[in-house]
Formats: C-alpha cells, sequence, structure tokens
C-alpha cells in the first residue's frame, strides 16, 4: 500500500483515515478526489494532492495515473435525505461507484468500500427503506460479482453511526452527535426526531480507522462491521447532552440498529475502545473551559 486513492477524502471519514496514515508513513503517495458536497477543505492535511471533482468523471482525472488502493467513500451517505436528492444518489453510487470498480480492475488495485449498515435494520428489511440503503446494498453485490468476474481483490466495511473530531454539526448532512453537539453548545435542546425510542450503534471514528488499517492489510475479499456493539436510543444520547424535544418522524426513519453476530473483532485482531458518553463529556467540557 503505497500510491492510494481516498475517494471522499476531504470529508469527515475520508480526512481522519489520511491523517492517520500520514501519522504512520509520511512517505506514503496520497491522493484525494471530492466533490466537496459534504466534504471541506478545512480538512485537507499537508502532503496529501487533492483533486476536485465527480466519481464519475474520476476517470479523467486519473487518465495518466494509477494507485494500488483505494479507499472508496466518495458516495453519498444520508438516509433520510436521499427521497429527495434521488437525482444525486444515483449519480454518486449507481454511475460513481462502477466507474471506481473499472479503475480498480484496470489498475489491479485492491478496493476497500465503506458499505452501509442501514440495511441491517428491521432484520434485514431495511435494505429497501430507503433510496441510499437499497443503492448501497446492490453496490456490495457488484464488488462481489467483480471479484468472481475479473478477480477484483477488495475489503467490504461497514460503517455505524460514526462519530469523532471532524464530525459534521451544520446543515441537512450532520450526524446525529454532530447535531446534538451544535444545539447544545448554542443553548438549544437537542431535538429528537421521534418517537425518540429508535436504537443506533455509535462508534468512534479513531476505531474505524484503526479498523480501516487493519482491513487495507487483509486479503480475506471479506465484509467487516466496524461498530461499538452497543446500542443506544436517540433519548438516551441527548439526554447526555441535555435538555431535549422531540420532533415530527422523517421518512425513510430506522427504528432499529440490528444486533447480530458478527467475526469482525476476533478474525481483524480490532476491539472499539472509544464510548460514546466519555466523548460527549470530553466535548462539554471542553467547550466550557473556552467559553
Amino acid at each position: 500500500m503505497q500510491n492510494i486513492l481516498v475517494t471522499g477524502g476531504a470529508g469527515f471519514i475520508g480526512s481522519n483515515l489520511i491523517k492517520k496514515l500520514k501519522e504512520t508513513n509520511e512517505d506514503l503517495n496520497i491522493v484525494s478526489l471530492d466533490n466537496y458536497f459534504s466534504g471541506s477543505p478545512e480538512n485537507h492535511i499537508p502532503g496529501v494532492e487533492y483533486y476536485r471533482g465527480n466519481t464519475w468523471d474520476a476517470a479523467k482525472h486519473f487518465e495518466n495515473r494509477s494507485f494500488d488502493t483505494v479507499f472508496h467513500f466518495g458516495e453519498y451517505s444520508r438516509i433520510v435525505q436521499s427521497f429527495r436528492d434521488i437525482e444525486y444518489v444515483s449519480n454518486a453510487i449507481l454511475t460513481g461507484t462502477p466507474v471506481i470498480l473499472e479503475l480498480c480492475r484496470k489498475w489491479n488495485a485492491k478496493l476497500i468500500y465503506s458499505a452501509s449498515s442501514s440495511k441491517f435494520g428491521n432484520n434485514g428489511k431495511d435494505e429497501n427503506l430507503s433510496p441510499y440503503a437499497w443503492m448501497k446494498a446492490k453496490m456490495v453485490e457488484l464488488i462481489k460479482n467483480y471479484h468472481e468476474w475479473y478477480e477484483l481483490e477488495y475489503e467490504i466495511a461497514y460503517f455505524f453511526n460514526v462519530y469523532g473530531p471532524g464530525q459534521i454539526t451544520q446543515g441537512d448532512y450532520a450526524t446525529v452527535v454532530g447535531i446534538f453537539e451544535r444545539q447544545w453548545k448554542a443553548g438549544e435542546k437537542c431535538t429528537v426526531v421521534s418517537p425518540g425510542s429508535q436504537t443506533r450503534d455509535f462508534t468512534h471514528v479513531n476505531d474505524v480507522i484503526d479498523g480501516l488499517i487493519k482491513i487495507a492489510d487483509r486479503r480475506d475479499n471479506h465484509e467487516w462491521h466496524l461498530r461499538s456493539g452497543i446500542n443506544v436510543d436517540i433519548i438516551t444520547v441527548a439526554d447526555m447532552f441535555g435538555e431535549w424535544k422531540l420532533i415530527p418522524m422523517r421518512r425513510g426513519e430506522r427504528f432499529t440498529s440490528e444486533e447480530f453476530e458478527s467475526d469482525t473483532e476476533k478474525r481483524l485482531g480490532w476491539k472499539p475502545t472509544h464510548k460514546l458518553e466519555k466523548w460527549i463529556k470530553y466535548v462539554k467540557e471542553g467547550w466550557e473551559t473556552v467559553k
């Protein structure tokens, strides 16, 4: 793993990955492709080459280049908003990802793909709950087929509700913990989508990054679940910040983050070490210090 392409490299998870990779080996050649739909130049890491563009145009950007490893995070990662953004979601996932797969085939590169845990809810029935969930599930099928058809090397990493430094706190694409953090700092009540009893598995971004780096060294062609293994209801998370209020239910809202057996911890030698309550305490104490 010497020449690395990270799609979505200016985003929350992509930028944290690049930072860790550079800290581990500053000689790595890392290139980011990001359209800055939810990413930000503020997330740029020194010594990294950044391209502004869409994944479906990646072949044009890298016509005379090749990479040995591709971390593909540059799709679209919001469930409820995918009903409204259907055209963009289709371009980002159904058009963009096959382009990345073709480039990986051409370069003989290994693919690490960020899959969505949304399909696991409701005993696996939530795969069809939203355009986003359905499209992401279909890309997992396509990647596995590329392995059978073209011997593409891949590892699939399922993300759950990731939080931590660099998380999005503003706008339609903010994370749950990010929204609550911003509202708490503003002295507002946390807005909890009804009924509030829906559960999520919250995983710290540093744990996710540690898992991704371990995954990148594997040759398993396997699916990995990077999760805390603890389901927490949204009201409990809001309580950790303070006061909250219910807002109307939204179309596509998941009610459960499914509990299931996974061989990731044992097989990968990886275990999450961060706790959500400690992160929230850190945020609140740090904010009180700098106010």
